[in-house]
């Protein structure tokens, strides 16, 4: 452990430092290892001794004609235990919802798909069977409309209800229900004279392959990697911070480094790149924040100074919202603080004071509100430009270790596409507009307004909706986790949650309703970082099994298994682009993976 980063002494610190940072701590704290190989082979040896010698014994019992083995008559059967209350709810609410196929009327359904977002036409009018009206059926017709033919070519489309939007299906709001239309013709209120616009939106607009090597391992660090997160601008740069007090910039296509960072004093806990690709921030139980020109390695001015204890999370103003000349940086800190820099004169212009314990995580919305958790076990939201508190989140029974926004994608790219290449934008006026429209279509397919959702160490997670009518009263509370929480995100698209912990799995979500969707099983230690591939398709997954994961996120299958470090992996990003994913943890490497 670093000399400078010493803590007061017991065993209360410990725990408190333990679990805010389990992933963290985990990594340099040097507790004992596991048995050794040869303790195991011993155990396993004397555990076949015991085995074997009851065998011996009943052998020697068939050799004697009075003593033979009971054996249960034939009539014996097992008796299932009766259903929970839980299961027969659900089979109730299954009954009262599902259409049997000979409740199906006959007849054919004229329908026209339609852009949710602009109301175009999306290829001719079709007569569709009202038993073929399933989201999967449609997509595969609009599919083979638009001449996506090849099902590498096939894009994911999200589907909106017709009944409840205008006639132009420009309006998208509802999910796309086929038992709702063919109740709704069966009582009379639609037939199938009249034409469906149904409202549809496509998921993604270019596919991810699935990473499948490591194309690089580069050797660097002299302690574990806490911290990894590429350029907005380029998947061929990567950031991360470490336990030997530096930080580190990477260039992916020849596996190389590119430029050691150096000046913080204690471990570098967090770092964030600008939306523009042009600054990196880094944080670090020095309590200072720095910055960083990625393109010469050089420090941009003197450190931030102002917290009183480590560093735990940074987020920067998304582009769209930066004063031309003047971005800015948010910090949350141990020391129960919130900071917001301009990193040009590096003074703090507003300093956030409510919390009442350590802040784990901060993000900058779209909207201009930041967004804050501690360890008070409350969930905050603070207007940026005067500093004043919004809203107070309070259901949480325990800490608050992480949160994440519907539009963390867009927010944190900026006005790069998802290609990872920037459009040819000459003003940062272009840009800016770019940036927000990027921003409001990431709004719109979200359902129109940024949503929340945040996870604790209580094992739940909420999901809120801060711009609704009710803001302070979660939309859904998502249980399922057996164990503390570590991290969530969202897909790029906006349509469904990632959640891991400690209880060895990840588990996927419907971001507008919060139902739980699937559990992702796979992985045999804590699952410590998540993090979906730009098409939304795919998620990759980083634990202390020494293992990342990929799975594929419409099937809940793991796609693939990447064994390669040598222990804990406890960062692990995926680039803009698609091309590369990059990893860091306990073994002090850095691997790049690609297919």
């Amino acid at each position: 452990m670093p000399a400078e980063t010493t803590t007061p002494v017991g065993r209360a610190s410990q725990d408190s430092q333990r679990r805010s940072s389990p992933a963290k701590f985990a990594a340099l704290s040097g507790y004992k290892r596991d048995a050794k190989p040869e303790e195991f082979k011993q155990r396993s040896d004397s555990t076949n001794e015991m085995r074997t010698e009851p065998k011996t014994f009943l052998a020697g019992l068939w050799d004697r004609p009075n003593h033979r083995p009971h054996t249960p008559p034939a009539s014996m059967a097992t008796v299932l235990p009766p259903p929970s209350k839980r299961q027969r709810r659900e089979e109730n609410e299954r009954a009262a919802t599902t259409i049997s196929l000979p409740q199906i009327p006959d007849g054919l359904q004229r329908i026209q798909f339609r852009d949710a977002d602009t109301g175009a036409p999306q290829g001719p009018v079709v007569s569709v069977a009202l038993a073929d009206l399933s989201p999967k059926n449609l997509s595969l017709l609009l599919n083979s409309l638009l001449g996506h033919t090849d099902p590498a070519d096939r894009l994911p489309y999200r589907f909106y209800n017709p009944l409840t939007n205008k006639d132009d299906g420009q309006s998208a709001s509802g999910e796309f229900s086929q038992e709702q239309i063919i109740k709704a013709y069966i009582d009379g209120t639609t037939t199938t004279e009249l034409q469906l616009n149904i409202p549809c939106r496509a998921e993604a607009i270019f596919r991810v392959n699935p990473i499948t090597r490591c194309s690089s391992s580069i050797s660097g660090h002299g302690e574990a990697i806490l911290t990894a997160a590429f350029s907005p601008a380029t998947s061929t740069r990567l950031a991360t911070g470490g336990g030997d007090k530096t930080a580190r910039i990477w260039d992916c296509e020849t596996g190389t480094p590119l430029f050691t960072l150096k000046g913080h004093t204690g471990w570098v806990l967090t770092l964030a790149w600008s939306p523009d690709g042009k600054i990196l921030a880094t944080g670090s139980m020095d309590n200072t924040i720095r910055l960083w020109d990625p393109a010469t390695g050089l420090p941009l001015g003197n450190p931030l100074k102002g917290h009183t204890k480590w560093i735990t999370s940074l987020t920067w103003e998304p582009y769209h919202l930066i004063q031309p000349g003047r971005p800015r940086l948010a910090s949350a800190s141990k020391d129960s603080t919130i900071r917001i820099w301009d990193v040009v004169s590096g003074h703090t212009d507003l300093a956030l004071t409510g919390h009442k314990n350590s802040v784990a995580c901060v993000k900058w919305g779209g909207s201009g509100w930041l967004y804050t958790c501690s360890q008070d076990r409350t969930v905050k939201i603070w207007s940026a430009a005067t500093g004043k508190l919004v809203h107070s989140l309070e259901s949480h029974a325990h800490w608050v270790n992480h949160l994440a926004l519907s539009t963390d994608h867009v927010l944190k790219s900026g006005f790069y596409d998802e290609k990872g290449i920037k459009s040819i934008l000459a003003t940062p006026e272009a840009k800016r507009e770019k940036a927000l429209q990027r921003y409001n279509t990431a709004l719109a397919s979200a359902g129109g307004a940024e949503r929340l959702v945040t996870a604790s160490d209580d094992c739940t997670m909420y999901l809120w909706n801060p711009s609704g009518a009710t803001p302070t009263k979660p939309v859904q509370r998502m249980i399922g986790h057996q164990k503390p929480i570590n991290h969530l995100a969202f897909s790029p698209s906006g349509t469904t949650i990632a959640s891991c912990g400690f209880d060895n799995h990840v588990k996927l979500w419907d971001a507008a309703t919060g139902t739980f969707l699937t559990t992702l099983r796979g992985h045999v230690g804590a699952v410590y970082m998540c993090c979906f591939s730009p098409d939304s398709r795919l998620l990759v997954t980083a634990s202390k099994d020494t293992t990342i994961k990929v799975w594929d996120v419409r099937t809940g299958k793991l796609r693939e298994n990447l064994p390669g470090h040598a222990d804990e992996v406890y960062a692990v990003d995926w680039g803009g682009d698609g091309e590369r994913v990059g990893s860091g943890g306990r073994d002090k490497a850095v691997r790049i993976w690609r297919n």
